[in-house]
């Protein structure tokens, strides 16, 4: 217990300490990259210092993986140089039992962030560009007007005249419906609908039905088993391409359902979906990388270990990128695209380990 005080003591007070000079350098690059156009459209103080603070969250998000690294290697450097390390050696102590508390930490660190993500960076960061192209004169909307959509294979197409994506309302819509062979069951018209969360359908207005049967077209209210199908999210009607990335998982999958029932290529955001999962873990990679890789050398143990830690993880970053680019291209599954990098430095982690002085 006391070993567990002792390293934890020694790493997590100087990992906060990194994380808070990384984000704010982070976030003040943010600031100085945009200052010019702040100063041109006269930007209140008072609505900057906002975005800054808005955006603290994903500077925290981007900032800890690089922090917890750096704050191992050094804290671990220091214990090599002063000859520490070597007592603990002594005394029969081995190194994995060492850092187990190092790498539980890292573990629970990687889950944190994959909900850090989901509940607060997203939401935190969607506020932040909204507030930020707002000042910047740069306002961007996901409305959206004269869109058709086919879902379901083709057996369900939307043909909507205006999509209001604040409200998440729709005017002057047409669906269609199809059985298997594609001939035509029944079109449904309505002035308006909005997208109910508690049914998770649309809910229409003014709505409605004709059907052809027996060479006449008749009239009616439209019938339940039509309007049950309406489920496609309003994310299918948005103006641009969802960013899966600045997503919550939840309407990332929605979005992703989507694109597979219409037969649109899903691949890339797919991949993108599941590096949600998978880019947390860094966290963890680079606990191991760090224990893996410090105290290789006898001279110039701090330098050259940190050197060889952060070597490793931009290596990481750079095939995580390959890999997404394989998966975008379909050379490899969305799933591997995204885990794939963790699976390989995983891999090379306890490598490292395994070879490592103990």
């Amino acid at each position: 217990m006391k070993l567990v005080q002792y390293i934890l003591r020694k790493i997590i007070p100087f990992f906060l300490i990194a994380l808070i000079f990384v984000s704010l350098i982070l976030n003040l690059v943010d600031l100085f990259m945009n200052l010019n156009k702040y100063m041109e459209m006269n930007a209140p103080a008072a609505s900057v210092l906002k975005v800054m603070l808005l955006y603290v969250p994903k500077t925290i998000w981007y900032a800890s993986p690089i922090a917890f690294l750096f704050s191992v290697t050094y804290i671990l450097s220091d214990l090599y140089s002063s000859n520490e390390m070597e007592a603990l050696f002594a005394s029969g102590i081995s190194l994995l039992r060492f850092v187990a508390p190092v790498v539980i930490f890292a573990v629970i660190c990687s889950f944190g962030m994959f909900f850090l993500e989901d509940f607060l960076v997203v939401d935190s960061l969607k506020q932040k560009n909204e507030l930020q192209n707002e000042l910047l004169g740069t306002v961007k909307s996901n409305n959206n007007s004269n869109v058709v959509v086919q879902s379901d294979g083709g057996k369900l197409i939307y043909k909507v005249q205006k999509y209001y994506d604040r409200e998440k309302s729709i005017e002057r819509c047409t669906f269609l419906f199809r059985d298997d062979e594609k001939n035509l069951l029944a079109i449904i018209t309505s002035d308006n609908g909005f997208w109910s969360e508690e049914e998770n359908r649309w809910v229409l207005s003014g709505a409605n039905q004709y059907t052809y049967e027996n060479n006449e077209i008749t009239l009616t209210s439209p019938e339940t088993k039509y309007l049950e199908q309406l489920t496609d999210s309003y994310e299918i009607f948005k103006r641009a391409n969802l960013d899966v990335e600045s997503e919550r998982v939840k309407d990332a999958k929605i979005y992703i359902d989507h694109l597979k029932k219409a037969g649109l290529p899903y691949f890339e955001p797919q991949s993108v979906y599941f590096k949600k999962f998978a880019f947390p873990f860094i966290f963890l990679i680079s606990a191991l990388l760090a224990v893996g890789v410090t105290g290789r050398t006898r001279k110039n143990v701090l330098l050259i270990s940190l050197c060889l830690s952060l070597v490793a993880v931009v290596l990481y970053y750079v095939f995580q990128m390959c890999t997404m680019v394989l998966a975008k291209t379909q050379f490899l599954t969305p799933f591997m695209g995204a885990w794939f990098p963790d699976i390989v430095f995983l891999i090379i982690s306890i490598i490292l380990l395994k070879y490592q002085r103990n």
